[in-house]
């Protein structure tokens, strides 16, 4: 309980000081995807340790990695269910290497607490902590401050002053000022305290604290407390109503037959209780407004309430410690001894945590399969985009030729910045075009077609990342204009998969019979003369010398994707003569 409403950083660098004093440990407290974390920040770390809650930063420290040439140990959690990988570019699969299902999210109290920017944080804070706390199990915070006291003065002061809050939020319940307190406790002092903290507003927009003399003047004499709209976004007025509402019938409910607030029972939300609903939804919508995030309706409020998934300490723990043993074998060099590992919870097996080797990378994977390099660039005010294409030509004349060849562009996440086709923005600065550091420029080779790619190194084929970053230190002060690095931690990449066109089973070669060839990575089907299929046998029952063999003598096992597709054979995969009669399952 000690660890409730700190920032989890902290707690993280305080649990690692309890077991190793002496260590050298700091915590920082922001956002990931701000400028000062750049490549350079990443390249600092032998290791990064990743326990994100959401997709997008997730991808973000991904690719900063693998620009970083830094290995990542990758993890979450979902309920019972968690998971720890690692990822090291060019060697293992990386974040991005398959898609990822719709995210089913658990989310950190800092974010719920202090930094909501979506409006399922508002609606968790609404009714897995405002509601929690008024009407559901009360939390003894003072002795959580007692506990912290002599390790932290200001954590205590902190942690006090909010459990006094609490208790005047208790003893007002019942009154005629219950929803005032509750009010101007959540939605006026905390926001003016949230906004006292100047460095979380620097690249956020900030709070604005609510009035409640202000919103009880404009509330709707029309306006139905018993009867809002359940699919139309509420109001400030109506929102506020709404709260005064349903803040009192849940008091009167929670205080019927007891002597006072301390001897109160609870409430447990239920998203199909009237009372609980309609508070959620309407400190969920203040909470929007003071955050400036989109409003939902009652009935939004009620489908992703409803589907919250609560996070379980255990299934933290757990993972956390997994974390731990990849990480040392990483730290230590035994790569190759690293895992994935899962928990899954399973009444029915007697194991709850299972392990698997790491995955190659997907060589077609639009990420890792990238030479990260780093551009340094001195003045990014005089630089131009032309003096860098020049730089990148030059490069071929070079021990480092990227082997791009002339025809490239030039891209920014999805602006294209230059091509062939292209060249407004040759004489603008990296400034002008707010290529900052940070910033990520995919260069790709333009002039290569399907005929090429055999006759091209494999090196050749993948596209080229450059990541922005200043000058180092020692170098300010010297005439740098332009270097780029990192040529010696390009990983090898493997060769693409055979060239793919569209074919139709149909033929005067056709056989009767189907016919499959495999290695271990594709399985190749041949249509019988009827255009039939069947079952796609499973790739790592077949044998690795790419033998014919009669589908009967295969054991089937279905296939989760097939795609009716023509490759390139040889005599050693059956002749050229069943060329137009391939499928390929990957």
């Amino acid at each position: 309980r000690r660890h409730i409403k700190r920032p989890k950083a902290e707690v993280a660098i305080q649990a690692i000081r309890d077991f190793n004093p002496g260590i050298d440990a700091n915590a920082r407290q922001a956002n990931i995807k701000e400028p000062a974390f750049d490549v350079d920040w990443f390249s600092q770390f032998d290791l990064v340790l990743n326990a994100l809650d959401n997709l997008d930063a997730r991808r973000h420290v991904n690719t900063m990695c693998l620009a970083a040439h830094v290995p990542l140990v990758e993890s979450g959690t979902a309920g019972y269910l968690g998971q720890v990988t690692v990822i090291k570019g060019g060697v293992t699969e990386c974040f991005e290497c398959h898609p990822k299902p719709v995210e089913r999210k658990t989310f950190p109290i800092c974010t719920i607490r202090s930094t909501p920017s979506a409006p399922i944080h508002c609606i968790v804070w609404a009714k897995n902590y405002l509601f929690a706390q008024l009407f559901g199990e009360t939390v003894d915070d003072e002795d959580v401050a007692a506990e912290e006291g002599e390790e932290n003065m200001e954590e205590l002061k902190q942690l006090q002053e909010e459990a006094k809050a609490l208790a005047k939020l208790a003893s007002a319940m019942g009154s005629p000022e219950f929803a005032r307190v509750v009010f101007e406790k959540v939605f006026t002092d905390d926001i003016v305290r949230l906004l006292s903290m100047a460095e979380m507003w620097q690249h956020r927009q900030p709070p604005t604290p609510l009035d409640y003399d202000e919103l009880e003047s404009a509330i709707r004499s029309d306006f139905d407390s018993k009867s809002p709209g359940t699919h139309v976004a509420m109001s400030l007025a109506d929102a506020f109503a709404l709260f005064k509402h349903t803040a009192d019938r849940l008091a009167q409910r929670l205080l019927g037959g007891s002597s006072g607030p301390e001897t109160r029972g609870s409430i447990a939300f239920d998203k199909d209780d009237e009372d609980a609903l309609n508070f959620v939804a309407a400190t969920a919508s203040l909470r929007s407004y003071v955050f400036g995030i989109d409003q939902t309706s009652i009935f939004e409020t009620k489908a992703m309430a409803g589907n919250i998934i609560p996070a379980i300490a255990t299934t933290n723990a757990v993972v956390a410690g997994m974390m731990v043993t990849q990480a040392i074998m990483v730290v230590s060099g035994q790569l190759p001894k690293c895992h994935t590992a899962y928990v899954s919870y399973n009444s029915k097996r007697p194991r709850s945590v299972l392990s698997e080797s790491l995955a190659k990378p997907n060589p077609q994977c639009a990420v890792c399969r990238r030479r990260y390099l780093t551009l340094r660039v001195g003045d990014p005010a005089r630089t131009t985009l032309g003096d860098v294409v020049d730089y990148l030509h030059m490069l071929a004349e070079t021990e480092n030729n990227l082997c791009l060849g002339e025809d490239i562009s030039l891209v920014e996440g999805s602006r294209i910045l230059y091509d062939l086709d292209f060249d407004d923005n040759m004489t603008k600065s990296l400034e002008e075009l707010e290529l900052v550091c940070g910033k990520m420029i995919t260069v790709t080779r333009e002039d290569l077609d399907d005929d090429d790619v055999q006759d091209l190194p494999v090196v050749a084929t993948v596209p080229v990342v450059l990541s922005i970053a200043g000058p180092r230190p020692q170098d300010s002060g010297q005439a740098l204009d332009i270097d780029v690095e990192g040529f010696e931690d390009i990983p090898e990449f493997a060769p693409l998969p055979p060239r793919l066109v569209e074919a139709s089973p149909s033929g005067d070669d056709a056989e009767d019979d189907q016919l499959i060839f495999a290695d271990d990575d594709v399985a190749v089907v041949v249509y019988d003369s009827d255009g039939e299929i069947g079952h796609i046998e499973n790739v790592d029952a077949l044998s690795d010398d790419l033998s014919k063999r009669r589908l009967s003598d295969i054991s089937t096992y279905g296939a989760s994707s097939v795609k009716r597709r023509a490759v390139e054979t040889s005599d050693s995969t059956g002749g050229s003569e069943y060329e137009d009669l391939l499928t390929v399952v990957q």
